[in-house]
């Protein structure tokens, strides 16, 4: 899939601009605080229907304005599809091939875009909350059903949570209902496990190949899914929700002395290891960075994988944070592969050198302009 046209209206710093797309490599050029990395996140947003650098829906849209649009011409091998996000103060509204969405769950998934930036690099090295963010967000994106099943075990999270804190100041004292909630997490929680399992499997395939590729095959990239609820691989999901309910059984008195819940796919973590040794404690800054670039580029086919097309690839002044061995492969991977935005102060001899007649956009103060690829 790639992205031919884009519109942005009155989102961040661009007022209104329609542009053309290269199905293929397109270079954004300008110094910072032009407005490079907001057209990358306007793609972002398209996709997600959310931000990847705020919260706050009211941030994305110009000031002294009630609203954002972003648009674009989707080509898949279906067709050309319409895509449009309007984002209000009120919420969002997405519509596909011109039909509005009833539900921005239904509209998720349309688009699948990889996003790799400097901020990438905590993949590895940051806290077990980054990777359950990363695991949550890939995988949303291809799965409808993983979707579903987080959104609603975030929210009956919220609301066990909110009632182990009345439980513990003695606001109330009905544990049948939460034996429900319990109930109710077990069930979403076992589904969630399952699909990570079955998606990071996938994953780690890829990323073994890529790693290796980078690393010259000095060691062998694995993964490890840590939960705190044992389980064999051929378990069922019930045989695991069965199990999911015996553990909250067991963290009862603790959860209620705490006024938190204490297990589930929320406090899970994914563990990167080099021939057995976790890469966050043990590794380099190079193998970190290498993990982590390798990771990101095998989103690219774990999505071609599970939906049969290519993902779109952002990569926000990411080559700055990598050496040029790292670059060099980097560009290697995606080359005549993906549709790829990427975003850069200047262009260095490896960019010059490894891509093949990128479409160059020089960017100044929320506009846009197409340059010839020699400038």
């Amino acid at each position: 899939m790639y992205l031919s046209e884009l519109s942005l209206k009155k989102f961040r710093n661009y007022i209104d601009i329609n542009i053309s797309l290269k199905n293929g490599i397109n270079i954004l050029i300008g110094k910072n605080a032009q407005g490079k990395t907001n057209f990358l996140e306007s793609i972002y947003v398209l996709s997600l229907t959310h931000s990847h650098r705020t919260n706050n829906d009211r941030d994305l849209i110009n000031w002294d304005n009630n609203e954002a649009y972003i648009g674009g011409k989707l080509v898949k091998k279906t067709g050309i599809i319409p895509i449009e996000l309007i984002i209000g103060k009120k919420g969002k509204k997405g519509k596909v091939n011109h039909l509005e969405q009833t539900k921005l769950s239904t509209y998720v998934g349309n688009i699948n875009v990889v996003l790799f930036a400097p901020e990438d690099l905590k993949i590895v090295k940051g806290s077990p909350s980054i990777r359950r963010q990363f695991m949550n967000q890939e995988f949303g994106q291809i799965s409808p059903k993983y979707l579903y099943n987080l959104s609603q075990y975030k929210s009956i999270l919220k609301q066990k949570n909110n009632y182990l804190k009345k439980i513990k100041y003695n606001k109330s004292s009905d544990l049948l209902y939460l034996d429900v909630l319990n109930d109710q997490l077990s069930a979403y929680g076992a589904e969630i496990v399952k699909a990570r399992k079955k998606f990071l499997k996938k994953l780690e395939k890829w990323s073994q190949d890529l790693y290796g590729k980078i690393s010259q095959n000095a060691e062998k990239l694995t993964f490890d899914y840590n939960n705190q609820v044992s389980e064999k691989p051929d378990d069922s999901i019930d045989v695991f929700y069965e199990k999911y309910k015996k553990k909250f059984k067991e963290y009862q008195k603790k959860e209620i002395d705490q006024g938190t819940t204490l297990i589930g796919p929320h406090r899970d973590d994914l563990l990167f290891k080099l021939n057995n040794k976790n890469v966050q404690s043990f590794g380099s800054q190079g193998q970190q960075r290498s993990v982590a670039l390798a990771v990101k580029l095998s989103e690219i086919d774990l999505m071609k994988e599970v939906t049969g097309e290519y993902p779109i690839l952002l990569l926000d002044d990411v080559l700055s944070e990598l050496d040029d061995f790292r670059q060099t492969h980097l560009l290697k991977a995606i080359q005549s592969k993906v549709q790829t935005f990427l975003t850069t102060t200047s262009l260095s001899g490896i960019i010059k050198k490894l891509i093949d007649t990128p479409k160059i956009f020089k960017v100044n103060s929320g506009n846009i302009v197409e340059i010839e690829g020699d400038k």
